[in-house]
């Protein structure tokens, strides 16, 4: 283990002391959950009266190289592996975070340290994608993480729900059972709404962003979108995300092959945020086809630079998208065409569009998203602000 956390700390009134927050970050290895602790460490590290210490496997530090100026980081070498991770969160980090003093303990993502003093979940990671597989693996592992989400929402002191639709569906149909822990904090935006211009440009270029698994429904994606090459011989399909799932990122890499469209659809895997940020600039139209989505962060990221937007009309999407764009049924590729068309040939559209999808995303500030969560940790430890500060 190494560690920069300071030695001990004097003790301090309740009312002076700063309280120290366990984030435990080793669920945070790919796609949304490392966006999102990506964007809020450094808005938390600005709230009064916090001392964070984010845990990682030394693994993850590439992920979050540098950490941000006000979080101390403390990074574990156990074997990596799922079942190693879990006996190290499970065991051994309620007993570190006690032995340090802390306050709290935050795990952004459906599960976390179950024994851990008043300790604070993230509800985010859909468990009904269980519905979408027949393969074992899969279908073992959404169920494993259905069970630790209700025992861990059981034993947390708070939870945070990342939408009115993943606070429904991730508590089980007992949402009044949970009311008093559960909040629902929408995830936010530091980038500034750009409001583009114009955008008269003919639209050539889709993008479509995301970590690639089977509920992002990139199959059906790319099935519409063969069907309207057949009109628009120019048009382009760029796919941004890790094959997390490498049987299905095969599945759809067929696809492309059978239908003849290897020359319009690239696959780039992960890139940058500098590199993202571009693609985003330059591309004419955002689709987001996932069939189940607690939120969706790259849909609030298209928003944010005001692309004209295409998405599923199921989950999460309409209460992030509102009217800011076209929405379909992410079963129906045909649907999906058909709205990509609509886009695609109504340049005043894609302009209306745009500017509402900039101002849209000003009702997603992180600085709001932080302030909330830190109400919700600062709830989570208040039974205990009088306990000295080890």
């Amino acid at each position: 283990m190494t560690t920069n956390q300071p030695g001990g700390a004097s003790t301090l009134e309740c009312s002076d002391r700063p309280l120290r927050i366990v984030i435990n970050g080793t669920h945070a290895k790919s796609g949304g959950g490392v966006t999102y602790l990506r964007r809020i460490l450094p808005e938390l590290a600005q709230q009064p009266g916090f001392e964070l210490h984010l845990f990682l496997h030394q693994d993850q530090m590439e992920l979050f190289y540098p950490v941000c100026d006000g979080v101390q980081l403390t990074l574990f070498d156990h074997n990596p592996g799922f079942w190693s991770t879990l006996r190290w969160e499970q065991f051994s980090l309620p007993v570190i975070a006690w032995a340090m003093g802390a306050d709290a303990v935050f795990s952004p993502a459906n599960y976390g340290p179950v024994f851990a003093r008043n300790h604070v979940i993230l509800l985010r990671n859909a468990t009904s994608v269980i519905t979408l597989t027949t393969r074992l693996r899969p279908m073992a592992y959404w169920m494993m993480l259905s069970g630790a989400t209700f025992v861990s929402l059981l034993l947390a002191k708070r939870a945070i729900a990342v939408s009115e639709y993943a606070a429904r569906i991730l508590t089980f149909g007992l949402r009044r059972l949970f009311r008093r822990k559960l909040n629902v904090v929408y995830h936010g935006t530091s980038t500034p709404p750009r409001f583009r211009a114009n955008n008269a440009e003919p639209g050539v270029k889709l993008l479509a962003v995301s970590d690639i698994y089977v509920q992002k429904n990139y199959h059906s994606l790319i099935k519409a979108f063969a069907e309207v090459l057949k009109k628009r011989p120019d048009l382009t399909l760029t796919i941004v995300g890790r094959e997390i799932d490498s049987y299905y990122a095969d599945s759809i890499r067929s696809i492309v092959v059978e239908r003849n469209l290897v020359d319009a659809v690239r696959f780039l895997g992960y890139v940058g945020p500098s590199e993202l940020n571009t693609l985003y600039k330059s591309c004419h139209i955002f689709v987001f086809p996932s069939t189940v989505e607690t939120f969706g962060n790259p849909l609030l990221e298209a928003m944010s630079f005001g692309v004209p937007i295409a998405c599923s009309n199921t989950a999460a999407m309409p209460e992030v998208i509102g009217d800011a764009g076209l929405t379909f049924d992410p079963r129906d590729t045909e649907d999906i065409a058909r709205k990509i068309e609509m886009l695609l040939s109504d340049q005043a559209l894609r302009a209306s569009l745009g500017e509402k999808a900039a101002r849209r995303a000003l009702d997603f500030s992180l600085e709001h998203t932080a302030e909330r969560t830190a109400q919700v940790l600062r709830s989570a430890a208040a039974a205990d602000l009088l306990r000295p500060l080890r």
